[in-house]
């Protein structure tokens, strides 16, 4: 075997220019897919990041049948009190849970005592909140510094709402909400500050304190319309939330309707990633498939660039390959000859392609790159590639380089050695 690869490897060097062209065809294709994955992946993560550690959390419980509901924001199908402590402590008992928080939803009217709109309201828990969704504080504009992120009696105004009705920071506003009994009810709130929406000009909802949002909608127990939770592991949402299903499902419901079809059934609540919650997980799903399509043209400029050499190699060498079959080289030792070519074409591709591409990656991150998402300014980007890339991008490449050299190797191994050697 050493002596193949001796040999292939002279007859690579004999013909240097060639070997260099298709070398550096395979080195341009490996930068292009590796750079590519790691800003790519550095742009999804980021995106991610800015939606789930501002609003989302990346696990949420809700009882069963509100997420179908959830445009409507419908008190009704809060989870009981008892629900929620069941939950919680279920929560705080998973290793892979970090922090959880509930949270109140509802609509309301928003009035500046001139004007008047409608407004989507979220009660939090302001220290949990925070723990779940740690850039949430950076969302806030205008608010007063010292006195926590949120207070009893204080709201946070979208930001899109504030202007449009003139509203300020120190301004009192009122909020009216309709109760799941029907019956209307108004508080006064303090304006702590603006709140910008993650995803750019749009957003309509408010951050209340939770023990307002209950005593507004005349609450007698500690409901909540959801628990939002932070995972450890943030590439381990969808994989978490199939693990709680059957955590949750353990305790004992007296909801007969309680069944498996995507939820917990123990305790009548679903379990979602936030995927499944929101329309910027089809864009993260189209990052991946730009990836994908990124890597079937890797293959192809491989596949492309190691056939057309090895064609050429044949075509040229055929009284060569014509001579060393007619001094009894068997046939499996040629094609093993030619294979050998494509394989040292591909490692040397590899090799150099994957040295420049950590090269050029480093070289991105010490450039501090910045970009705007939403309403986020000055995002750095910090590319990165895991080791499993790498060792896959390698793998297929070097795969390919071989499997493009097979048919001409194939077509040497079986020359005519008499026809070979009348060629001219």
């Amino acid at each position: 075997m050493s002596n193949v690869l001796k040999i292939a490897g002279r007859n690579l060097l004999r013909y240097r220019r060639r070997t260099m062209l298709t070398s550096a065809l395979v080195v341009l294709g490996i930068v292009a897919v590796m750079v590519f994955v790691a800003v790519a992946g550095s742009f999804k993560a980021m995106m991610v990041g800015q939606i789930t550690d501002s609003m989302l959390g990346h696990v949420q419980v809700h009882r069963r049948g509100y997420v179908a509901s959830i445009e409507n924001l419908p008190v009704n199908l809060n989870m009981p009190a008892a629900m929620v402590e069941k939950v919680g402590a279920a929560l705080s008992a998973q290793p892979d849970v970090e922090a959880w928080t509930s949270r109140i939803k509802f609509g309301a009217g928003f009035s500046n005592f001139s004007e008047t709109t409608n407004i989507r309201i979220v009660g939090i828990e302001p220290d949990r909140e925070v723990a779940v969704t740690p850039l949430s504080t950076a969302r806030v504009r205008g608010a007063p510094g010292g006195s926590g992120f949120l207070n009893k009696g204080e709201i946070l105004v979208p930001t899109l709402l504030a202007r449009g009705l003139s509203v300020k920071v120190g301004d009192s506003v009122v909020l009216i909400a309709t109760n799941k009994d029907g019956s209307v009810n108004g508080k006064t709130f303090l304006v702590r500050g603006e709140l910008d929406s993650v995803t750019g000009p749009g957003g309509r909802d408010g951050y209340i304190h939770i023990e307002d949002a209950r005593e507004l909608l005349r609450m007698s127990s500690a409901e909540a319309s959801e628990i939002a939770i932070r995972l450890k592991d943030p590439q381990a949402t969808e994989r978490v939330a199939e693990q709680l299903i059957p955590v949750l499902g353990a305790a004992k419901s007296r909801d007969p309707s309680a069944k498996k079809d995507g939820g917990a059934a123990g305790m009548g609540v679903e379990v979602h990633a936030w995927q499944r919650l929101t329309p910027f997980a089809n864009i993260a799903s189209m990052i991946d498939m730009m990836t994908l399509f990124i890597k079937i043209m890797l293959v192809s400029i491989v596949l492309i660039s190691v056939m057309n050499v090895m064609v050429m190699a044949v075509y040229e060498r055929i009284r060569e390959i014509g001579t060393i079959s007619a001094i009894g080289t068997p046939p499996r030792r040629v094609l093993s000859l030619f294979l050998a070519e494509g394989l040292m074409l591909g490692v040397l591709g590899t090799v150099v392609g994957t040295a420049l591409s950590l090269v050029v990656i480093y070289g991105l991150n010490a450039a501090k790159l910045t970009f705007n998402f939403g309403q986020q300014q000055g995002l750095v980007l910090a590319p990165s590639i895991g080791a499993a890339d790498v060792i896959g991008i390698s793998f297929i490449v070097v795969l390919v380089a071989v499997l493009a050299s097979l048919q001409p190797a194939w077509k040497a191994s079986r020359m005519d050695p008499v026809q070979a050697l009348r060629h001219v």
